[in-house]
């Protein structure tokens, strides 16, 4: 088999975000038919990281681009999945390939979710958005975050501004909505940047309509901006293995 990519998601309590993960993965496969495309999760699902690489080497993989399906660099991109990955068979090259955020691709497909959502093009200087996200506790992570929506809002929208729905993560999606309300934005609409449905996602849902939002995003899922970035993320790290090794 060779070469594999082995996608890695959070993993979650909720039913739909396995299933989320796995649309993800078939539309990866389609886009890039013969290479071996499988998934792990880091918690919740199986398999776990560990087992999937297992299974990739018993099927004859000899080189594996493991690809996070996280938006940023937090605790599981630096400390979990190296973790697990240390635990990898010893007959597999094994390559970490970047994050997905941020990147110009991830706020396409928001704007894909937006435009679904019945959010026509020509309201974008009338509309203020929230970029709602899970929630972090890690500093360099909620940074990120800033910077995209600093970054989108330099493409024509009234104003873009973060939220997160974790408990212990300021401001959240309802403050957001009401302040942006308050300083007289004609137009709210809410963008979830969360990959796969779940509970942080259903509380950012909860936090719109609970002050009034215009519109809301679905989740990302299965947006073909993101299978272009997740195969884009492959290629760079494998030339990257390349460039190491040649």
């Amino acid at each position: 088999m060779g070469e594999s990519l082995l996608l890695v998601a959070h993993g979650s309590r909720d039913p739909r975000h396995a299933r989320t993960v796995a649309a993800l993965t078939r539309r990866i496969r389609s886009a890039r038919p013969g290479l071996p495309v499988a998934t792990a999760f880091l918690d919740f699902d199986p398999p776990s990281v560990p087992d999937g690489l297992e299974r990739l080497a018993r099927h004859g993989a000899r080189r594996v681009v493991v690809q996070p399906l996280l938006l940023t660099r937090a605790f599981h991109a630096s400390v979990d999945l190296p973790g697990a990955l240390r635990r990898a068979p010893a007959s597999l090259a094994v390559r970490q390939a970047r994050v997905l955020g941020p990147d110009p691709l991830l706020t396409a497909a928001l704007e894909r979710r937006l435009h679904e959502a019945g959010l026509r093009p020509g309201e974008r200087t009338a509309t203020a958005v929230v970029l709602a996200a899970a929630g972090t506790a890690d500093p360099e992570a909620a940074a990120a975050l800033a910077g995209t929506a600093r970054r989108w809002q330099r493409t024509g929208w009234r104003a873009v501004r973060p939220a997160f729905a974790s408990g212990g993560t300021f401001p959240r999606t309802e403050d957001v909505v009401r302040m942006l309300r308050a300083e007289g934005a004609e137009r709210i609409a809410v963008a979830p940047y969360v990959l796969a449905p779940g509970r942080l996602p259903d509380r950012i849902a909860a936090g719109a309509a609970a002050a009034g939002a215009d519109r809301l995003g679905a989740v990302l899922g299965a947006a073909p901006e993101l299978v272009r970035l997740v195969l884009r993320r492959y290629d760079e790290a494998r030339a990257g293995a390349l460039a190491l090794t040649g």
